[in-house]
């Protein structure tokens, strides 16, 4: 690497040519950093010079008479300042201009040192090269052509900046010989890297921590290309990495969530790289990803982009069959935590094609059914990107929705899959309006299944019972004596909660002028408003019966997984006894004598039946009759702690040594935090009594 003070003139004059990597982005620079450009231009030329950072490139073909060289950093200011001396000769040869010394610029000169290799041919009598539009527009300034005749979309940033300099220049206070002097006294830390000598990639980096606003896909994209030949950068650019970024310019994204998915599910983690982290984990993946080939990684990145965008905007879907159900579970505001599990299901969707369209479809519904009913009944919802990326490591790719159907079936406690009870109960009696999923339930209930749909955007969710009826008589007489206890209770139920384009004009007025009024529910067309114009009352019964009506068919929108049992307990046997072999007791530390009463618990319990299960977890000993859960051993420091999942009252307890889990607040250490009973086993004579508990709590699971 070779360092050297020098001026922007010297750097750019000689028979050369700088290219922007295909890789690199586009020009983007914006009239404020061009003014900015022009006012340090300007400074520079009335003193010795300005300072303009470093200017980084590696070498590329070089001839005995030409060099080509890439440039690593400073694509920026070199693309502008070129627009700039294109914009000076154009404003030159505009308007005549000769000049007032020997050194004013002229239009050749401009051209000869600074824009064009006259020796060259072809696209070598270029200065600078550019990608794609911004270099076929930067091609037609150069030799005075139309950029919007010679190419089919011109970059508009490269056309911004060249016209705000054609307009500066145009100024009455522009002096042009002033800015010519001012762009020679430009200097820049030259520096040259040679590929069989520097590693581009660790001086890229080094420069990007210093402050280049690069996401993390741009550095993971420089670091897959650029210690590539330039011809096989330009081929797996063009073939894999622009098709890439092109799904994502169309979600308005970048790509980096995307590739902290990808890593995630190919190795299979349940921790979230944080955002900051994706591009030094893409490196660590890389290494150990082996010898898989650039041109196969990103191949496989492209398909896997296109599953991941086809989440975040179903409308690229091109099988039309798709698009409705992928809009819907990406809808509700659940964020993009489930996009690493629609990966795995298209995959075995398209890819190996273990998944029908239907089967892929009631996935789909699946996935959304257990977000939003969990969401109604306002379970826990941290750490869901933890849960998914789960839920995709263990999908079946022979059997993918008979897979998750037992996936979600296993979810237990704060992550389960409510049932069709608890689901119905809580959207009948919790507060819907209250949740940031109202009115998008209110809308699958109106247009679900439905080949006219409403037009649901412009309805607004509406209390048949209004909000204010303190002043209100008629609504009062109607809700009986304890109106206030009614209204309270079911204000935003969902018996209650409709949704009309006429919110202002029913305001609080009665019920059936509510109904009567030009757009009132007895001409509304709001399929959710049909069974409210046949009403005469609107009491606790109306609301009631309405509000159960609706729950069942969002029980039909929003199924239950229905697992097949036999699989669920199949899986669960198969998952305790992969639990089994992991560890035995021998890895818990605890005294002799507390070694030896658990060794008897453990043999006595052993013997209650061939299948019983042991697991090591935590520092537990826990047991199953598969897959239900019996008994808990937990090695203390003198004794043996014993934990059963029966209620105490129920405990089969002569000895009287058992207690009540519920008598203390808080039990270190423990696993099983359900169960309902414990004993401490100091002896053998403990031990003996514990036993006839044991054998009771393994009776009432089997």
């Amino acid at each position: 690497m070779q360092a050297i003070n020098r001026a922007f003139t010297q750097i750019i004059t000689g028979a050369k040519q700088f290219t922007i990597p295909v890789f690199q982005r586009d020009y983007s620079w914006t009239e404020e950093e061009c003014r900015q450009l022009w006012d340090d231009i300007l400074r520079a030329s009335d003193n010795s010079g300005h300072f303009m950072g470093s200017f980084v490139y590696v070498e590329g073909d070089t001839g005995a008479a030409f060099s080509s060289w890439q440039v690593i950093d400073g694509q920026q200011r070199l693309t502008t300042l070129t627009l700039l001396l294109i914009a000076l000769r154009d404003h030159i040869r505009e308007k005549s201009w000769s000049g007032n010394t020997e050194d004013s610029p002229t239009a050749s000169r401009i051209d000869t040192y600074f824009l064009r290799n006259n020796e060259e041919t072809g696209n070598r009598n270029r200065k600078l090269a550019l990608r794609r539009r911004d270099d076929a527009t930067l091609r037609a300034l150069v030799y005075h052509k139309n950029p919007s005749a010679e190419v089919e979309k011109p970059s508009e940033m490269i056309m911004n900046a060249y016209q705000r300099f054609r307009e500066l220049l145009n100024s009455p206070q522009a002096d042009l010989d002033k800015v010519y002097r001012g762009i020679a006294r430009l200097n820049f830390v030259d520096v040259t890297l040679k590929r069989s000598e520097d590693n581009p990639q660790l001086v890229f980096e080094s420069l990007n921590s210093t402050g280049v606003r690069l996401t993390q896909s741009d550095l993971i994209r420089n670091y897959l290309l650029m210690g590539l030949p330039e011809k096989c950068q330009t081929q797996l650019y063009n073939d894999y990495w622009y098709k890439l970024e092109g799904m994502f310019r169309n979600t308005d994204s970048t790509p980096d969530s995307f590739l902290r998915d990808y890593m995630a599910l190919k190795q299979k983690s349940t921790t979230q790289t944080r955002a900051d982290r994706i591009y030094d984990e893409f490196k660590k993946f890389r290494q150990s990803a082996g010898a898989e080939p650039t041109d196969e990684l990103l191949k496989n990145l492209v398909r896997f982009a296109r599953y991941y965008t086809s989440f975040l905007k179903p409308s690229t879907i091109q099988n039309e069959s798709l698009v409705a159900p992928m809009t819907d579970v990406r809808a509700g505001g659940f964020g993009n935590t489930h996009a690493i599990l629609i990966m795995t299901l298209y995959e075995c969707h398209e890819e190996r094609e273990s998944l029908t369209e239907q089967d892929f479809i009631q996935s789909l519904k699946l996935i959304k059914s257990y977000l939003l009913r969990r969401a109604v009944l306002g379970l826990q919802t941290r750490d869901y990107w933890s849960v998914f990326a789960s839920m995709s490591h263990s999908i079946e790719s022979k059997s993918p929705l008979k897979s998750l159907q037992v996936i979600l079936a296993r979810r237990s406690h704060n992550y389960r899959f409510p049932s069709n009870d608890e689901f119905s109960l809580a959207i009948q009696q919790n507060d819907l309006y209250r949740l940031r999923i109202c009115s998008h339930i209110l809308e699958r209930l109106e247009n679900a299944e439905q080949k006219e749909p409403s037009p649901t955007k412009e309805l607004s969710i509406e209390h048949i019972m209004p909000q204010d009826i303190a002043k209100v008589t008629e609504w009062q007489q109607m809700l009986g004596a304890d109106w206030e206890d009614v209204h309270k209770t079911w204000l935003h139920r969902l018996g209650n909660l409709t949704l009309t384009a006429y919110n202002s004009n029913y305001s609080n007025k009665p019920f059936h002028e509510k109904k009567e009024i030009p757009g009132g529910f007895n001409q509304s067309a709001v399929r959710l408003n049909e069974s409210v114009r046949t009403q005469h009352d609107w009491t606790v019964d109306e609301m009631k019966e309405r509000g159960s009506t609706l729950a069942n068919r969002a029980l039909e929108i929003w199924p239950f997984h229905e697992a097949d049992e036999r699989l669920v307990r199949e899986t669960d046997i198969r998952e305790l006894t992969e639990r089994a072999k992991e560890r035995d007791s021998n890895d818990l530390q605890m005294s002799a004598d507390v070694r030896q009463l658990l060794d008897t618990v453990r043999e006595s319990t052993k013997q209650f039946d061939k299948e019983v299960i042991e697991v090591i977890e935590g520092r537990s000993v826990c047991y199953y009759s598969p897959p239900e859960f019996f008994a808990e051993l937990l090695p203390m420091a003198s004794y043996v702690r014993i934990l059963l999942p029966i209620h105490f009252d129920e405990a089969d307890d002569p000895e009287e040594i058992a207690r009540n889990v519920e008598d203390y607040k808080f039990l270190p250490n423990v696993r099983y935090r359900d169960c309902g009973v414990f004993i401490d086993a100091f002896n053998q004579q403990d031990i003996t009594s514990a036993m006839h508990m044991i054998n009771q709590a393994f009776r009432t699971v089997t």
